[in-house]
């Protein structure tokens, strides 16, 4: 039996069938987007369209992945990509090696990182993405809509926010105040922890769900991308305590805010 990462090409799984990309240039047959190298004359294809990460490396499109199996398949394309085993090859051969090298690292990059892999998830399944509408906070009040599921902690954060700020502009002791801050982010860590484990079951669904209706599928990455957003903007929350901390350590007792 061949080998599937073999020097011919990965045979890859993808989730919605197989589309026909751009002929051999060398050959001039067609070959499959699910191939690296040409399956007629063995040369390796230009990278043309692509933007399945997972396709890419011979993965199933699902969130929960073997790490070390992931890392293997990276090593042995990294391998078949280099451009050094291109060094004599025609122009157009070197240039679809880098093409190739230079996808393959942001692939591995992408679907190393639990997030990432999420957000790349929601793309490719045509979902608006979570990062470009991460709500911002900014000097302790949030910017944009606060999602629903946190308006409580965020009103008494910025509550807490404002009023350690006017201490420590009325010349309060930081000591004091860094305590008030690390007990104002106990609840926004907590929530922090409730949406990481909630994000572990969302992903654990999915990957259970390749036989279920659009609808239901539809369902879970919708969850998937509200519960990112939350996430975006508890880390924001806790980034705006970060940032009052730092400030409260350039004080000494006593001493005024210089700002």
């Amino acid at each position: 039996m061949t080998d599937p990462l073999s020097r011919r090409g990965v045979r890859l799984q993808p989730e919605h069938g197989s589309e026909t990309a751009p002929e051999c240039r060398t050959c001039g047959a067609g070959a499959p987007v699910d191939e690296h190298f040409c399956p007629n004359c063995s040369r390796i294809l230009a990278l043309g369209r692509h933007g399945d990460y997972f396709t890419f490396l011979g993965l199933p499109r699902t969130l929960t992945l073997d790490v070390r199996d992931l890392e293997r398949r990276f090593r042995e394309l990294s391998r078949q990509f280099h451009p050094d085993y291109f060094y004599n090859a025609s122009p157009g051969e070197r240039l679809a090696s880098l093409e190739r090298s230079s996808y393959l690292n942001d692939a591995y990059r992408t679907l190393r990182n639990p997030v990432a892999r999420i957000e790349h998830l929601l793309a490719i399944e045509g979902m608006p993405g979570a990062t470009s509408e991460a709500a911002s906070a900014s000097s302790g009040h949030a910017a944009g809509k606060v999602p629903p599921g946190l308006l409580e902690e965020v009103f008494a954060l910025n509550e807490e926010l404002d009023e350690i700020r006017e201490e420590r502009e009325s010349g309060g002791d930081p000591a004091a105040l860094h305590a008030r801050l690390d007990v104002a982010r106990e609840p926004i860590d907590r929530k922090r922890e409730e949406h990481e484990a909630h994000l572990h079951e969302l992903a654990a669904r999915w990957d259970s769900q390749s036989q279920a209706s659009p609808q239901e599928r539809r369902s879970t990455l919708e969850a998937l991308r509200e519960r990112l957003l939350e996430r975006n903007y508890i880390n924001n929350l806790l980034a705006t305590i970060d940032r009052e901390a730092e400030s409260l350590s350039a004080l000494r007792p006593g001493e005024l805010d210089p700002q």
